[in-house]
């Protein structure tokens, strides 16, 4: 039988365990893990200039510093929308505290994956459309964010078609299956595109050897210009789309600046910088508490509005005076 111990080694004991087990002074809690999904290339500049560095930015902005409140890991897909589920899981096996993805596929693969840690959709179409959220207001699950307009942009880019070519009546529209679904998209398009008199006829690739057959397709159609749908797959080939438009002489109107290096006519698509920026203000109300649920989802305040000039006069087309003012670049 064990000896039963005296009051003074019971406090000695005691005394010891308070020095042992006692919160260490100026110890640090672990940093908050922030998961990040994009759909598009590690290294691409225009994924590091238009996302990543304003969210980065935003967060050091808060007085949030990388390393010591919060790290975050990237994962990205390379346009590869069967990579993203994998990729997914890889993240939530870091028991992240936060997710942020960027457009529809990555936040869909995000979405499939959990149910219970917080997801910050940035760049997405219509939420509630898509089911993201119940309403825009109270979205009502883990997903908040911020949407980049979704079909309203359709409408102002069709604007943007006819304000370039007053006399044309039937336009292409390419797309990624991953991100856009064919009978919604066709709605959409014929809601917006029936009151300026333009015809629109889908072609939703899968895969980049799919181009060629679509741009056939919208020559059968007698297309007379092109809208492209932005989209992880389609900016990493864009240069490819960009052959295929001059080869067909039709002029197109894109998603993003830099897409229209390749001889795109124009773009126009929400700010992603400002997105992002605005992206990192919520992040940092998430981590320190505030529910998805409760907090409503925004919209991009500014959309962006590019003139390729030199794509134009290249296609004989002359852009109308208020267009190039109203422009909020106009590349040369």
């Amino acid at each position: 039988m064990a000896e039963p111990r005296s009051p003074a080694r019971r406090r000695a004991l005691g005394a010891m365990a308070a020095v042992l087990f006692a919160p260490r002074i100026g110890a640090q809690p672990r940093p908050q893990r922030i998961g990040f999904l994009n759909g598009g290339m590690s290294p691409d500049e225009s994924i590091q200039r238009h996302l990543i560095r304003p969210f980065r930015e935003g967060l050091r902005a808060l007085g949030r510093v990388e390393g010591r409140d919060h790290v975050i890991e990237f994962r990205f897909a390379e346009g590869r929308a069967d990579r993203l589920a994998p990729l997914a899981d890889e993240l939530l096996r870091w028991q992240p505290d936060l997710l942020v993805s960027t457009a529809n596929a990555p936040t869909r693969a995000l979405q499939q994956a959990t149910t219970t840690v917080p997801i910050l959709a940035l760049a997405v179409d219509d939420p509630v459309e898509l089911g993201f959220a119940k309403t825009f207001a109270r979205p009502g699950g883990n997903i908040t964010g911020i949407s980049s307009w979704g079909a309203e942009l359709l409408a102002k880019r069709l604007e943007l078609i006819k304000a370039l070519l007053p006399g044309a009546q039937r336009v292409g529209v390419l797309g990624n299956t991953a991100s856009a679904k064919q009978e919604p998209l066709e709605r959409a398009l014929r809601r917006f595109g029936e009151p300026l008199g333009l015809q629109t006829q889908v072609a939703l690739a899968t895969t980049p050897e799919q181009f060629g057959d679509a741009f056939e397709a919208f020559r059968r159609g007698r297309a007379e210009a092109v809208m492209v749908l932005a989209d992880p797959m389609i900016f990493m080939h864009k240069g490819r789309i960009a052959e295929l438009c001059n080869q067909y002489r039709l002029p197109s109107v894109w998603g993003g600046r830099d897409y229209l290096h390749g001889g795109g006519l124009a773009s126009y698509q929400a700010d992603f910088i400002e997105v992002f920026s605005r992206g990192a203000v919520l992040a940092d109300q998430i981590l320190k508490g505030a529910k998805p649920a409760e907090m409503p989802f925004e919209r991009a305040n500014k959309l962006v509005l590019v003139i390729n000039l030199k794509a134009a006069r290249a296609l004989g087309i002359t852009v109308p005076r208020p267009l190039l003012l109203a422009a909020d670049e106009v590349l040369e």
